[in-house]
């Protein structure tokens, strides 16, 4: 199963506050999921005063300029991992530094896969889904 495991932001990784040994504990945690073959992909996220937000209403869009004022909806960085279970990805979590000083929090969530869909998935949508995701992947 694929899942995206998500370090939810704090105060201090929405001011910038980069710490030398939080990153060096990370990269040896990333080694250690690339050598086990989990790690697809992982990436920290700047903070949200960089970012932006659209919001959805009808056919109208609203662009928000961040800062967003609640962290606890915000993400800090994320990894994509495979893993055979849940419980696995929760294992791999529970061995990762705590990714800030104090209080911090990360979130797993499974990513769909084509059989999730069912009988909702056409096979029209089944091949148009194939073939992008076949124009996705690396070569």
């Amino acid at each position: 199963m694929r899942c995206i495991v998500m370090i939810k932001a704090t105060q201090e990784s929405e001011a910038g506050v980069m710490r030398s040994e939080k990153l060096a504990d990370m990269m040896k945690f990333n080694e250690e999921l690339v050598k086990a073959g989990v790690m697809l992909a992982g990436e920290g996220l700047h903070p949200s005063s960089k970012g932006v937000r659209v919001k959805f209403s009808g056919t109208t869009r609203h662009v928000m300029d961040g800062p967003f004022a609640e962290t606890k909806e915000l993400i800090a960085g994320f990894w994509l991992w495979q893993v055979r279970s849940m419980d696995e990805a929760i294992a791999w979590v529970r061995r990762c530094p705590a990714p800030f000083e104090g209080e911090s929090e990360i979130e797993i969530r499974p990513l769909f896969e084509t059989e999730d869909f069912g009988e909702e998935l056409t096979p029209h949508l089944r091949e148009q889904e194939a073939r992008l995701r076949a124009q996705t992947q690396p070569s």
